[in-house]
C-alpha cells in the first residue's frame, strides 16, 4: 500500500472519502438499505440469540492500551512473513462464500482488490465462481484455498488438487462446519443461499463432485451440494490424508482450544486460524480473541497463528496483533464494501482498516508488527452481577 504522512491520511479521509462509510456501523447501515433482507440478514446474522457476535466484540472492547511516547515512529513497517512469503500487510480476506449475493462480479472484484492491495486471498469452497475463474482474474494475487469437507471424501481431494494445480499456495481446512449452525434470521428470512445456487461455483467445475450427480439439472445440484457440505464424521484421520495427498501449507480454520491447538501441531499441521466463523456456527463460544492468548502459548510460536472473527476495525487488527496473531483475517466489512461498490468498495474499506492500523501502531508507541507485543494492553476485570 501507498507509504503516506499522517497527515495526508487525515486529508484523504476528509476530502475524497467523505463520501464512503468509514466506521463499521456506517458500513452495515448503508448496505443494509441497499440489500434485500434476506442476503443481508445472512451476512449480517450469528447463530441463535447471537451471543457468539457480541462476545466477538466485547472481547475487543475488554482491551486497553497503555501507549508510549517520545519514540522515533516515522516510518512504520507493517510486513508480516506467511510460509516464505513477506506481505506488506499483517492483513488477510477472510473466507467469505457466496459473494454473489453482495455483488454481481462477487469473488472476482475481492480477488482483484485483494491483488492490487498485495494482501493475500482466501477463497471459500461455496464460492459463486470457480477457484479457477479467480486464479485467471488475479493471477498475481496470493490466494489460499479454503476447503469445506465433503461426506464424499473424493470431493474434497479433488478441490484440493484443483486448487494446488491453479496456484493457490495454502489450503484452510475449516473443521467448525460439521453440520450447519441454528441460523434463526435465515428463518425468519425464509433464505438459503445454498438453495438458490449462489454456491455453484467450485462444486459444478468439480469433477468428482458433477459425476457423483445423477443428472446435470439445478436440482441434482443442490441435493448434491446439501448431501456434501456438512459432514459431521470429519476427524484427525481425515486431517492427515489430506495432508499426505497436498504438497501445499494446510492450515485448520476453526480452532479455539488450545489442546487441539497442540494435536494440529502433533499432526504437522502448518497453521492455525483462531476463529468461531464470525459468530455464526455455536452460539454461547467464546470470543476469538480471548481464545487467541491460550492458543499462541500453547503454539509456541511453531506455527503461525492468525485471529478471525469479529475484525471491524484498525485497532481490533492491533490488539489481535498485539496479543501474539501473526496477521488478522477480515471478513464482513469487505463484504459490504464489495456490496456498496464492488471491486473499488473493498479496496476503500481495506485501505481504510490499514490506514487506521497504520496510524495506531504509531501512536502506541510501536514501529513494527514484532514491537506492537511488547505494548502494554490491559484487560478490564470483568465480574458478573446479580
Amino acid at each position: 500500500m501507498t507509504k503516506t504522512t499522517d497527515g495526508d491520511l487525515l486529508l484523504k479521509n476528509i476530502k475524497a472519502q467523505a463520501p464512503f462509510p468509514i466506521c463499521f456501523a456506517d458500513l452495515e447501515k448503508a448496505v443494509a438499505d441497499k440489500m434485500e433482507a434476506g442476503p443481508f440478514g445472512y451476512i449480517r446474522s450469528g447463530a441463535g440469540g447471537e451471543q457468539t457476535l457480541r462476545n466477538n466484540r466485547a472481547a475487543f472492547e475488554k482491551y486497553s492500551i497503555i501507549p508510549r511516547f517520545l519514540h522515533d515512529v516515522s516510518s512504520i513497517n507493517t510486513s508480516v512473513e506467511l510460509f516464505g512469503k513477506v506481505h506488506p500487510t499483517p492483513f488477510l480476506f477472510a473466507p467469505v462464500g457466496m459473494n454473489k449475493m453482495a455483488h454481481e462480479e462477487g469473488e472476482l472484484a475481492v480477488a482483484r482488490a485483494a491483488e492490487q492491495l498485495k494482501i493475500p486471498y482466501i477463497q471459500s469452497t461455496v464460492s459463486s465462481y470457480a477457484l479457477e475463474d479467480v486464479a485467471q482474474t488475479a493471477p498475481t494475487a496470493t490466494k489460499w484455498f479454503q476447503l469445506y469437507w465433503s461426506t464424499n471424501e473424493e470431493i474434497a481431494y479433488s478441490m484440493a488438487a484443483r486448487a494446488e494445480a491453479a496456484g493457490f499456495e495454502a489450503i484452510v481446512l475449516t473443521v467448525d462446519t460439521v453440520m450447519l449452525g441454528w441460523r434463526e434470521e435465515d428463518v425468519r428470512n425464509q433464505f438459503s443461499p445454498l438453495k438458490l445456487g449462489y454456491a455453484r461455483g467450485n462444486y459444478m467445475n468439480d469433477p468428482v463432485f458433477t459425476a457423483s450427480l445423477p443428472d446435470d439439472s439445478f436440482e441434482s445440484y443442490i441435493q448434491g451440494v446439501l448431501q456434501n457440505i456438512f459432514h459431521p464424521t470429519l476427524n484427525w484421520e481425515n486431517v492427515r490424508e489430506l495432508k499426505r495427498r497436498s504438497n501445499l501449507p494446510i492450515l485448520l480454520k476453526g480452532i479455539l482450544h488450545p489442546e487441539d491447538a497442540k494435536l494440529a501441531i502433533e499432526n504437522g499441521i502448518d497453521g492455525i486460524i483462531v476463529s468461531n466463523h464470525g459468530g455464526r456456527q455455536l452460539d454461547g463460544v467464546i470470543g476469538s480473541l480471548d481464545a487467541l492468548p491460550s492458543i499462541v502459548k500453547a503454539v509456541k510460536r511453531q506455527i503461525p497463528v492468525i485471529l478471525d472473527s469479529g475484525v471491524y476495525r484498525g485497532m481490533d487488527a492491533l490488539k489481535a496483533l498485539a496479543l501474539g496473531a501473526d496477521a488478522v483475517a477480515i471478513g464482513r466489512p469487505f463484504v459490504y464494501g464489495l456490496a456498496l461498490e464492488g471491486q473499488q468498495g473493498v479496496e476503500k474499506v481495506m485501505t481504510n482498516l490499514y490506514d487506521e492500523l497504520k496510524v495506531s501502531i504509531a501512536l502506541a508507541g510501536a514501529i513494527s508488527i514484532k514491537e506492537l507485543r511488547n505494548i502494554t494492553m490491559v484487560k478490564k476485570d470483568v465480574t458478573d452481577r446479580q
